[in-house]
């Protein structure tokens, strides 16, 4: 599983930081979301996911096995 992030569709509102902070943070500056890390651990993977659903801008893309995954 991969994550990216499009900080332009960021509307700062933190679900990500509080379903997944080992994976994302919210800058300091602007408290837009950045990543911590892009390959996510195994571990990791149903955090990233409920993460990126519940992104109502819809700025986190989740890439599983090499297929598109997840926009929420």
């Amino acid at each position: 599983m991969q994550v990216s992030v499009d900080r332009d569709r960021c509307c700062s509102s933190g679900m990500c930081v509080m379903n997944a902070p080992a994976v994302f943070d919210q800058d300091d500056r602007d408290s837009l979301v950045r990543l911590r890390q892009t390959v996510v651990q195994p571990e990791q993977f149903e955090d990233v996911r409920l993460a990126a659903e519940l992104c109502p801008s819809g700025a986190i893309t989740v890439t599983e096995d090499g297929a598109a995954g997840t926009g929420a």
